[in-house]
């Protein structure tokens, strides 16, 4: 939960603070087609910063700016824009909706104060739409949702609100009422200020009524319902906020002040989310979401001072204060022919041309040539970057996603955002020896720029394999090679990344490391557990995040020092290296707990590297002696389709091993959710098309792993 501070400040800090409050860093999230991208044109051109409104089916929009997007007609790239709006300062990142671009929006959130949800008003929460949505709860960015394209035959405000509720399990507070439905919306209600907006057809600009006035808006039956509307907007709002519960059980009623008050408190303290409505692509209900992001969402004084570790180890804060001591935290790298640019939140400080910064990973110093602001694909030179803000700079050679540039004199390791493992795989190689080291090149700098690429060498056929979240994911990887490097590679068939869990484990397995070559030896004694971890990534259930980090667990059970602890932490070291390759087919292991039981060590010959060695071979004796298992990865699939088509699509999933687990009818369409294995969704778009007659749409989400049917692994496993 994400809390205001309140502390005592100098005229010069209340100034700096001032000067915070006015500044508002968001990101749009959306599920891929749910109108995000021109949510983001439209706010830039109701802002004035662009004059023409952009339109992605043109290709013209100013975030879609790299030639894939435009291509493919979806965002791939998070692009950052600003603007301005009374009196505030917008720093805004346009997020990837597509789930294979998911870690795109990750880096994007670690760094953001606040978001902006945007959901179809026809499909209401879809599957991406979730995922982001739990992504930024990890991170506990306060949010308020957009339900887009009310214009859309069978749009409907109340059906996706009714959806948020139930799919993401938010108090929803409703604080706008659509005027007509689908052809017919021509404006809102402004429930907090009782105001209808209405916004004619051949203007940019809205016309205000007030909503309680009959000779202002004569249509009664909508001043009725706006009335309802606010009593249940009040209602609501007191439930969650104290002075609003004190104020309505006094008077029966909220202030327009006080229900404005309260719905902030309640963004910021994430106990509800405000939900405003309109169509972007019509250019109705823009201004009041830019008022709602003024009036709503926090700036970066409003936060919590920013949380790292010290040189010392221990935890320290840094206040969002100009005059503090530099921090900063690179999100996004972008590498070209014409240089490398390093995305940067600054936290605290004044970051200024010139300036020597340190990385805090490497221990190197780094200097900044050139501060910038950024327009997607446009830069403006800056002096400086103050606490707060988000810029690029130019100098920074080795700075990665995730790295931390600070004051030399200050360091601070801020968290880095987590990065997913990669999912699927493809072997990439040169079609002529000599362009083996440009290929290379060009790898490494995907991989620079993007961490969820993964490049590696495959020890047994010496292909360079590049993996990724996703076919999209590594088709968008080859293209960029294609265009920007002028190579041809060729590629092979997508892998899936398989993984090996224990099933049911061995207690007691003893192993003894011995080793003596001339002068000291080395000499480790350990016993050891091992058994399945309860919970492994979600085991594919539909809705379950996969988890981000290895499934892994260790501990001693060791007592009356027989393992010094420097020698445990070296038993775990070495359990940990085991891992990277099992039993069955030489697949990373993953859900298992070990446990360290007896060991003995020698006085002379025992090291740290003799119990690290001693730990990987005895796992290893252990999984070998162990039932194992393989693991695939699965994806929560989300097929609509005609109804007329219905049968023949649950026959193509059941043939792919798919596990329906629910369908809903909606106008003459069928929307049906299953579990599938992700190696059997390579080519499923074609297929569906030509199932539905070019008629079917689907959309996946990462499910977890499931475990692979016996003949099935027989199979992966003999080729």
């Amino acid at each position: 939960m994400r809390t205001s501070r309140h502390t005592t400040h100098t005229t010069s800090a209340t100034s700096a603070t001032s000067a915070l409050t006015t500044v508002r860093n968001l990101g749009i999230l959306a599920h891929v087609d749910a109108g995000k991208t021109t949510v983001t044109e439209r706010i830039l051109f109701a802002s004035g910063a662009v004059h023409k409104r952009g339109e992605v089916h043109d290709g013209t929009t100013v975030t879609d700016f790299d030639a894939q997007e435009r291509d493919r007609g979806i965002t791939i790239f998070a692009a950052a824009v600003s603007c301005d709006w009374a009196g505030h300062r917008i720093n805004l990142i346009d997020t990837p909706g597509h789930v294979d671009f998911a870690d795109e929006v990750e880096r994007s959130l670690r760094v953001l104060d606040g978001a902006v949800a945007v959901f179809d008003a026809v499909a209401g929460v879809e599957p991406q739409s979730e995922s982001v949505w739990r992504q930024a709860d990890r991170y506990g960015v306060p949010r308020i949702a957009f339900v887009n394209k009310l214009d859309r035959a069978g749009a409907d405000l109340d059906t996706a609100v009714a959806s948020l509720r139930d799919r993401l399990g938010t108090v929803p507070l409703v604080a706008q009422l659509p005027i007509g439905r689908e052809d017919g919306f021509t404006g809102l209600v402004d429930l907090v200020r009782m105001r209808a907006l209405t916004w004619p057809a051949a203007r940019d600009t809205y016309d205000t009524a007030d909503v309680r006035d009959p000779d202002a808006v004569g249509d009664a039956g909508l001043r009725v319902e706006a009335e309802r509307r606010r009593r249940l907007l009040e209602e609501t709002a007191a439930e969650l906020n104290p002075a609003a519960l004190e104020e309505y059980c006094a008077t029966g009623a909220l202030s327009d002040g006080t229900l404005a008050l309260a719905l902030r408190q309640i963004t910021l303290d994430g106990s509800g989310t405000v939900v405003l409505c309109g169509s972007a692509y019509r250019n109705r209900g823009v201004e009041p979401l830019l008022d709602a992001v003024v009036a709503y969402l926090p700036s970066p004084a409003d936060l919590p001072p920013v949380r790292g570790l010290g040189p010392d180890g221990g935890e320290q804060e840094r206040l969002p204060d100009p005059a503090g001591p530099v921090a900063a935290l690179a999100f996004k790298v972008a590498v070209s022919a014409t240089g490398r640019l390093t995305y940067l939140r600054v936290y605290s400080g004044t970051l200024r041309k010139g300036d020597t910064v340190l990385d805090t990973a490497t221990g190197r110093t780094e200097r900044v040539a050139r501060i910038l602001r950024v327009q997607a694909d446009r830069h403006f030179e800056l002096d400086e970057a103050r606490a707060g803000e988000i810029v690029a700079v130019v100098g920074p050679k080795t700075a990665r996603a995730g790295t931390t540039l600070c004051a030399p004199q200050a360091p601070l390791l801020l968290e880095p955002p987590t990065v997913a493992d990669p999912v699927v795989s493809v072997a990439v190689e040169a079609r002529r020896s000599a362009d083996t080291g440009r290929l290379a090149t060009a790898l490494a700098r995907l991989a620079e720029e993007d961490p969820s690429l993964v490049v590696r060498s495959d020890p047994e056929t010496g292909q360079t394999v590049l993996s990724g979240m996703g076919e999209l994911h590594l088709e968008v990887a080859v293209e960029k090679i294609r265009r920007d490097h002028g190579l041809e590679p060729a590629v092979g068939r997508p892998q899936v990344s398989y993984r090996e869990t224990v099933v049911r484990g061995v207690s007691g397995l003893v192993h003894r490391h011995v080793k003596q070559d001339g002068g000291a030896g080395q000499f480790a004694h350990v016993v050891i557990d091992v058994e399945p971890l309860d919970a492994v990534s979600g085991a594919g259930e539909p809705g379950t995040e996969p988890e981000r980090e290895q499934a892994f667990a260790f501990r001693s059970t060791v007592v009356g020092g027989r393992v010094p602890q420097e020698f445990v932490r070296a038993v775990e070291a070495g359990c940990r290296d085991a891992l990277a390759d099992g039993p069955l087919g030489g697949h990373p292991v993953t859900g298992l707990r070990v446990t360290l039981t007896d060991g003995a060590t020698h006085a002379k010959d025992s090291s740290e590297l003799a119990f690290r060695t001693a730990g990987r071979a005895a796992l290893r004796a252990a999984l070998r002696a162990s039932v194992v298992a393989l693991l695939e990865p699965v994806a929560e699939v989300v097929v609509t389709v005609p109804d007329d088509a219905v049968g023949a699509v649950l026959g193509d999933l059941a043939a792919r091993r798919g596990r329906v687990t629910g369908s809903a009818g909606r106008s003459g369409t069928t929307a049906v959710t299953a579990v599938v294995p992700l190696a059997e969704l390579f080519g499923y778009a074609s297929r569906l098309r030509g199932r539905t007659q070019g008629r079917g749409t689907f959309t996946t989400r990462p499910a977890g792993l499931a475990p692979v049917p016996q003949a099935v692994a027989t199979a992966v496993l003999a080729h």
